[in-house]
């Protein structure tokens, strides 16, 4: 017997998730961000500071405001996926976050998102040099919450 996927539900981040987000760096567990480079090549990179922004959307602290990240987005290169996982005893999850970044620079941004980073991710930023990355989100794929998880805008 063959099961099928489930429907496809409206892209909105459960508080859970939002949490297991939240708390993956505290939890010994980094995110992978993948994005395409100005010269086409495939980046992959683990960040700590990936953190649930809104309902919608995920934000990261970039510290190097010159980064080859950030030059992707500002070239239009914004198209950008990360990926979760996790095999505890009693927690199994993966998920496939994908969708579009954007740095916003606005004052009450960079503070939301340098506050909402880790501690660890704040320190090897104390001068806040870096810039807010927001992601707005169009599809969040997986297995969460021991059920299959299929969320599209």
């Amino acid at each position: 017997m063959t099961t099928s996927a489930p429907a496809g539900t409206e892209l909105k981040l459960s508080p859970a998730l939002k949490q297991t987000i939240n708390s993956a760096l505290a939890n010994g567990r980094m995110m992978s961000l993948a994005y395409v480079s100005l010269d086409g090549r495939p980046e992959l990179s683990f960040r700590g500071s990936v953190q649930a922004y809104s309902d919608s959307q995920l934000a990261i602290w970039v510290r190097d405001a010159q980064s080859g990240l950030v030059k992707a987005i500002q070239g239009g290169k914004v198209h950008l996926s990360l990926l979760y996982g996790e095999l505890g005893a009693t927690n199994k999850a993966f998920v496939t976050f994908r969708g579009r970044g954007r740095l916003d620079n606005s004052e009450s941004v960079r503070r939301a998102v340098y506050e909402g980073s880790h501690e660890l991710e704040r320190n090897l930023d104390k001068d806040r040099k870096g810039i807010p990355l927001i992601i707005d989100l169009d599809r969040v794929d997986g297995f969460f919450g021991g059920a299959p998880l299929k969320m599209a805008r």
